[in-house]
């Protein structure tokens, strides 16, 4: 997925953004509500983590401005803020979950997964391609009882084809899912890692449409 983070607080904001990165995600780490609306007005997120208290106003103001513009985008809290009350503000504002700070990091994960699948419209974390089982909160992909291997990437670019089944993805959306602002990116990696699932789920699973993108069904 493609994350905004929004963390002023450099040591957490660093252990999140690793830990997310290494999951297979792309992030985006910004430390103002400034820097947050710049983002958004350029990228296309699939989630965004949201601190409450930043050096130039409230997240939450932010996340009611978000809502407000009819975007759709699912939004998680990270906060100190540990009163009800200020929990049922900020889903009332409309977030998806609140998670109080400090938090276990594998948490985050399971949230940030739920989170996705509802948004994709199956909360189950097991569902089928083909003859494939996707376990999506344990990340494991097994075909009749046979364990499939991914990389970090090659799972997150599985994962742009599953939140979207049937719908056909140019090289840019899924470089966009790939990777945060700055990286470098070679001309030929969305092939590349194309090629490695196709090798690994079966060459059926993907189609190529020429010039326009890839598409999976069977979801």
């Amino acid at each position: 997925m493609r994350i905004l983070l929004l963390e002023d607080a450099e040591g957490l904001g660093e252990v999140i953004h690793d830990q997310i990165t290494d999951e297979g995600h792309a992030v985006d780490w910004v430390q103002s509500i400034s820097h947050a609306q710049a983002s958004l007005r350029t990228t296309r997120y699939d989630l965004i983590l949201l601190d409450l208290i930043l050096p130039d106003g409230s997240g939450i103001d932010l996340l009611k401005k978000i809502r407000h513009a009819g975007e759709t985008v699912p939004v998680i809290i990270l906060t100190a803020k540990d009163q009800i009350s200020d929990r049922i503000n900020g889903l009332n504002a409309g977030a998806d979950d609140y998670l109080v700070k400090p938090f276990d990091l594998s948490e985050l994960s399971a949230r940030i997964a739920a989170v996705s699948r509802r948004y994709a419209g199956n909360p189950n974390p097991i569902i089928n391609i083909g003859t494939l089982e996707v376990d999506l909160t344990k990340h494991i992909i097994s075909r009749e009882g046979a364990a499939i291997n991914l990389t970090a990437r090659e799972w997150a670019l599985l994962e742009a084809f599953i939140q979207r089944p049937g719908t056909l993805l140019s090289k840019s959306q899924l470089e966009d899912h790939l990777y945060a602002f700055g990286a470098e990116i070679e001309s030929n990696t969305i092939e590349v890692y194309i090629s490695r699932l196709r090798k690994k789920l079966g060459k059926d699973q993907l189609e190529t449409v020429r010039g326009l993108g890839y598409r999976m069904g069977n979801v």
